[in-house]
């Protein structure tokens, strides 16, 4: 190839080139993090952002859950990147204490940050890479490409006469599961929630792709610890128990019995047997079709947009309106319309489009209509492609008059008794509805 990636001379350019990627799972934790809170210790969460090979600026790409008061989070919800081996993908994980309700990074206090690039993530070969947390701690990161299965495991379990760690007798016990990575390092992948005041726990079904559970290898080594919960964020470990995928599709019976120990007490004690037990009530196994199975098994996606022409969207002929239009600039419906649209249509293969308004009156009589066509058609709503719509939602804003409220009850009835229509799941139905929110 000669340089500018063009042809040599006579002959005929090649096809283009797919950039080498995977997808791979980021699990992260971290160690001795700085204290941000009075009262209790802080309740780290960690946001990984991305700059790509040509971008000036970090986006966010994933996040964790939040820990309640720990300096020692094992984060559990993993974050998926796309490593991209031939370029150099910059990394930034950024660890807050998340003390209010606010989605916004910016409202938390930092905990300091770590950048790396992913391939210095993955050139760990299985093991985690360590860095120093700017304000404090360390951050251990690991990389592990994702399996492709898509079994999603159900199990439902209980626990019967476990330890009594607490001081009126009881324990507030839950469950944590690990996965055991290729260096034989167990990392978290799902905690259960919090049973209060027993010693004999029934947890609520845990649902969880095999991927994540053990990486899809049904012989993979699974543990599971038992812990009592303390609000102080130290919790008690009551025992632990080993296990794979495929003991636990034998389903319910002695071999799926757990003894769960606590390796301090059979330190102690010989004669100690075990601090409870797990019990497996109920497993199954089912593959989830990925969104490319059902488009390449015939799935059909049919798109419908609904217009809000009420007059809380302002006069269309001043600025200040929503549905203003300036020649050669899209206004916010019809940024919104392509957006979706442009994405949507390249799944349905007659490209026929529905396009409804709700909330305007219609000339000749000028009565309030929320189920109207916008190509002013009395009997077909359809439209040719997104610019169809486009061209319809025009034609409608020079003859609807804008008035309301804003009721879309009728416009997702509309599309709902399509759907109804079509009982055999090879169809699949959309309704945009773009509107100002002024909702009646």
């Amino acid at each position: 190839m000669q340089a500018g990636g063009a042809s040599p001379v006579g002959m005929p350019p090649g096809p283009p080139q797919m950039v080498p990627m995977s997808k791979v799972a980021l699990k992260i934790e971290a160690k001795n993090l700085k204290n941000r809170d009075t009262m209790s210790k802080s309740d780290p969460l960690c946001i990984l952002y991305m700059k790509e090979t040509g971008f000036d600026t970090f986006h966010e790409v994933g996040r964790t859950e939040m820990i309640k008061d720990s300096l020692n989070p094992q984060w559990v919800r993993e974050i998926e990147v796309d490593y991209r081996f031939e370029e150099r993908q910059h990394l930034k994980f950024a660890i807050y204490d998340w003390d209010t309700k606010s989605t916004n990074p910016d409202d938390q206090d930092s905990l300091g940050a770590v950048e790396c690039s992913l391939g210095e993530v993955m050139a760990c070969q299985g093991s985690q890479l360590s860095r120093v947390i700017s304000k404090g701690g360390m951050l251990l990161v690991q990389g592990e490409e994702v399996a492709t299965s898509k079994e999603v495991v159900t199990m439902t379990l209980f626990g019967s006469d476990l330890d009594k760690k607490d001081f009126m007798g009881k324990s507030d016990p839950f469950l944590i599961f690990y996965r055991c990575n290729d260096n034989s390092v167990y990392l978290p992948v799902h905690k259960t929630e919090v049973i209060k005041k027993t010693v004999n726990p029934a947890w609520k079904p845990v649902v969880i792709p095999a991927r994540v559970l053990c990486a899809g290898d049904h012989n993979r080594s699974i543990k599971i610890e038992c812990y009592d919960w303390d609000s102080d964020g130290t919790h008690d470990l009551i025992g632990e128990c080993y296990t794979n995928l495929q003991r636990l599709l034998e389903g319910p019976g002695t071999t799926n019995v757990y003894h769960l120990i606590n390796p301090k007490k059979k330190a102690k004690k010989s004669s100690y047997k075990d601090s409870g037990k797990i019990t497996l009530q109920h497993i199954t196994c089912h593959v989830q079709p990925t969104f490319l199975d059902y488009i390449r098994g015939g799935t059909e996606i049919h798109f419908t947009v609904a217009v809000d022409f009420t007059a809380s969207n302002g006069d269309p002929r001043t600025p200040a309106s929503l549905h203003y239009c300036q020649p050669g600039i899209d206004n916010q419906y019809s940024l919104a319309i392509k957006a979706v649209g442009e994405i949507v249509q390249d799944y349905d293969t007659d490209k026929m489009f529905p396009a409804l308004g709700f909330g305007g009156r219609l000339p000749p009589d000028w009565k309030v209509s929320h189920e109207f066509f916008l190509n002013g058609s009395p009997d077909n709503p359809y439209c040719q492609g997104v610019d169809g719509i486009l061209q319809a939602y025009q034609h409608a804003l020079q003859t609807v008059g804008l008035f309301g409220p804003t009721n879309f009850a009728p416009v997702i009835r509309h599309v709902s008794k399509f759907a109804q229509s079509h009982q055999d799941g090879n169809n699949y139905f959309v309704l945009l509805i773009i509107t100002d929110g002024i909702i009646s």
